[in-house]
């Protein structure tokens, strides 16, 4: 304090500056001298510690660039030592401000990083860097978790300098570290040298100040880290959230507050906005936010968001996982795809844990049991935020499931753990709402009669096709509740969940929901078309249905009056799903001619003035009479949406037309 006082009395703001980024340590207002190094003592890394050397700086990390994770994490474990220490002892050695700087010397093919942090001593540099995977930090964390004092402070260590430290040779060909530890305030300066083949050196220095300074010799081939720009980048991917300023050649990196640190009082909308713009590089604003900590089983600080639209929807390519994992805010894995399922990936956010093994690479985690917790915990988590927010605001949950309920419903098909909740999520329109609404399967069950065995649904393109759909007359006209779902993946979804809350899902186009309101038909008093053209009799159905029969062929297997309400001359039941049939068609190999259809059951409404009409056509013109039959079958397979081409009747149509007009 004395020397920036005296220092901003005289108007040396240059050197007051140079001051606060760290670039001095000494405590005069001289600038201070370079380390001079005495005798070397050389010291034999052992077999194993070679080995695994070798694998370190050559296998261990998919990507070179994480050695400036791994070497400001260690910087930033040495800081927080130091101010543990500063707050328990008045002895502690350095009143240098406590961060990291980081210096490029692109001529000289140096990369400097230097911490004001608690330092090491000759017999430290043997332990941590003389036997790679030994933890400072874990001795460190295991003593003050063994004092009442310190034990909560603990979770601030990053962890496990040994491994990490030797990162930096995948772009070093050699190391020079540097330092003089705090603990020891009139202690010596010591200067620790490897090439990483097989021995490192070690030797006193002088003029070395509290901390650590690590000098790589950049190999020829990982000279894009001499670049400024480039380093600060990997800087902001990894290490944005360190907690203590991080400076490369005097500016300052690390801006962006660990807003999933603080108090979710204490977080504003403006925070909110701007942390979701900056972790998911999106421009629009959060939909919704949730901040989320626990302290078991795992210890868990988050903060996700759902963005307000869906690139998905306007053609753009899949969606990446959007949520990062951290441990004491440093990234582990961006994007982290075994953090939550795939049907999760449209959320964005940070999830940070302490409980992360870091003892090797950070990049070794994937889908271990610990991850595999965490992803249980934070999927539990997420599907119970979301049914909160439908519960607190119906409307804006609609929206949101415009946009994102194509990810609801992959998880119902692919999330079996999770798919009696994710169901929940569910939205759908209905016949008892108007166009655009949407009701919960939960809505859906409140609202049924007591006797209602089934949910009953129809999949169609429109809204417009399910009214008209000959299919749902007789529910129109009883008065029962139908879901219209319009998208390809209702009907694999419905099938995937068979039931909600013990009652079956039943399509109205099948035979179960033929039987289902055949008892409603034969209560209702029916007469012609709405009682204006006279009923066929059982024998000649009989033996229409039987010609029908003989007509149609082997695309059908069964022509019977229907026990259904309807308008329309005939529907087909017991065919095979749409969607389906779509999906076979896309991987038919390009040429093919259209895909047989498996033979369904026709049935016909025996009062329709086409149906009472047909007899007396087939005695007179039966060539037209089986026109007009198949024309009827191409129709009703038209209705139920498993005509793969309908202009393959436009000729058949032709013909009946030119007889009609004649």
């Amino acid at each position: 304090h004395a020397v920036i006082e005296k220092l901003a009395h005289s108007g040396d703001w240059r050197e007051l500056q140079r001051r606060a980024r760290g670039r001095l340590y000494s405590t005069d207002a001289q600038p201070a001298a370079e380390p001079t190094v005495g005798p070397a003592e050389t010291h034999e890394f052992k077999a194993e510690t070679k080995k695994l050397l070798h694998i370190v700086a050559h296998s261990l990390y998919s990507q070179r660039e994480v050695f400036v994770r791994e070497l400001i994490s260690n910087a930033s474990d040495a800081l927080e030592k130091l101010r543990q220490l500063q707050t328990t002892s008045a002895d502690a050695g350095s009143s240098a401000p406590l961060e990291i700087s980081i210096a490029v010397d692109a001529s000289g093919k140096t990369i400097t990083f230097r911490d004001s942090g608690i330092g090491m001593t000759a017999d430290e540099l043997r332990e941590n860097l003389g036997t790679i995977a030994r933890s400072g930090s874990k001795a460190f964390i295991d003593k003050m978790q063994a004092s009442t004092e310190t034990k909560d402070k603990a979770s601030e260590i990053v962890g496990q300098f040994g491994v990490g430290f030797y990162s930096a040779f995948m772009v070093g060909d050699k190391i020079t570290v540097y330092t003089r530890s705090a603990q020891q305030p009139d202690g010596e300066g010591y200067c620790w040298e490897s090439d990483g083949l097989g021995s490192y050196r070690l030797s006193k220095a002088d003029n070395v100040p509290v901390g650590t300074r690590i000098v790589i010799n950049v190999k020829d081939d990982a000279s894009e880290f001499l670049n400024k720009d480039k380093l600060s980048e990997v800087i902001k991917k990894y290490s944005n959230f360190v907690g203590f300023p991080i400076t490369v050649d005097g500016e300052r990196i690390n801006t962006v507050e660990a807003l999933w640190t603080k108090d979710k009082g204490a977080i504003t909308e403006e925070d909110h906005k701007n942390f979701y713009q900056f972790v998911s590089h999106a421009w629009d604003d959060p939909m919704y936010n949730l901040v989320y900590k626990a302290d078991g089983p795992l210890s868990i600080c988050s903060i996700l968001y759902v963005p307000t639209t869906n690139p998905e929807m306007h053609g753009f390519e899949r969606v990446k996982p959007g949520v990062n994992l951290y441990s004491r805010k440093v990234l582990i894995m961006p994007n982290a795809g075994s953090l939550l399922p795939e049907w999760l990936r449209f959320v964005k956010g940070v999830v940070d844990s302490e409980d992360l093994p870091l003892n090797l690479s950070r990049e070794l985690l994937q889908n271990g049991p610990l991850i595999q917790r965490l992803k249980s915990i934070m999927t539990a988590r997420i599907i119970r935020w979301l049914g909160d927010e439908a519960r607190r605001d119906a409307a804006k949950y609609a929206q949101f499931f415009k946009a994102f309920g194509i990810f609801i419903k992959e998880g119902v098909c692919q999330d079996t753990g999770s798919q009696k909740d994710v169901a929940k999520l569910l939205r759908f329109e209905t016949s008892s709402k108007d166009a655009g609404e949407l009701a919960s399967l939960d809505e859906y069950i409140e609202r049924m009669p007591a006797d209602q065995e089934y949910i009953f649904h129809l999949c169609t393109p429109s809204r417009k096709l399910a009214v008209d759909s000959p299919y749902y007359e007789p529910f129109k006209r009883h008065g029962a509740e139908v879901l219209f779902m319009h998208h390809p993946l209702d009907e694999f979804v419905v099938g995937r969940l068979e039931k909600y809350h013990g009652k079956r899902f039943v399509s109205i186009d099948s035979a179960d929901a033929g039987k289902a309101i055949k008892a409603w038909n034969e209560a209702a008093e029916e007469g012609g078309a709405e009682g204006t053209a006279p009923a066929l009799t059982k024998e000649q159905t009989d033996e229409l249905t039987a010609w029908m029969k003989e007509t149609m062929g082997m695309q059908v297997k069964e022509v019977r009056v229907s026990d259904r309400f309807m308008t329309h001359p005939a529907i087909v039941v017991d065919f095979e799903s749409p969607a389906m049939r779509r999906m076979m068609k896309m991987m038919a190999p390009e040429g093919t001619d259209a895909l047989p259809s498996s033979p369904c059951t026709v049935e016909i409404n025996p009062r329709d003035p086409v149906i009472v009409g047909l007899p007396a056509l087939k005695s007179r013109n039966e060539e037209l009479a089986r026109k007009v039959t198949m024309q009827l079958l191409d129709n009703a397979l038209i209705a139920a949406g498993i005509l793969d081409d309908p202009r393959s009747m436009l000729k058949r149509l032709n013909e009946i037309l030119a007889a009609a007009v004649n």
